[in-house]
């Protein structure tokens, strides 16, 4: 990235600062709203639902545990101190990686499963609630594309 003087850069117009601003209050916002559904509803935070969600979407309902740390957003040790507390609930099993001796995986259970089954459609009542009923007619696939964009920039 090079510096640039004052000169110039190019100031926001009125429409791109208020989008500026309400992305970034979206984005402390709506975590908070989504896990505070949860915890309300399933007595689950969204950072336990992330995890059998991804778990759920992953190959054999297996991930590296760094991988779905990755996934989660999440530390190493977050995601290992979670997987704990899954395990203990029985949502989750952690087992040794075939190919690495060093390495865990985290397994998806039977029970981990009914479990995001049964939070499923408060997450998805949630989501709908706190963000598609606010966005009318707008051009989905092309919000997303953009979204994604400023995500990988």
């Amino acid at each position: 990235m090079s510096a640039t003087t004052p000169e110039e850069v190019t100031p926001l117009t009125a429409e791109e600062e208020a989008v500026m601003r309400a992305l970034g209050r979206l984005m402390l916002v709506l975590p908070r709203a989504l896990n505070a559904d949860l915890e309300r509803e399933q007595r689950m935070t969204a950072s336990e639902y992330s995890v059998l969600r991804h778990l759920s979407e992953s190959e054999g309902g297996l991930m590296r545990m760094s991988e779905l740390a990755q996934a989660c957003d999440m530390s190493l040790s977050g995601m290992t101190r979670l997987a704990a507390k899954l395990e203990g609930h029985g949502y989750i099993k952690r087992i040794k990686c075939d190919s690495d001796a060093r390495g865990w995986n985290a397994v998806l259970t039977d029970t981990g499963l009914a479990r995001l089954r049964e939070a499923w459609p408060t997450h998805l009542e949630s989501v709908r609630r706190h963000i598609f009923d606010h966005l009318g007619e707008l051009d989905l696939p092309a919000l997303a594309r953009a979204l994604n964009a400023a995500a990988d920039s």
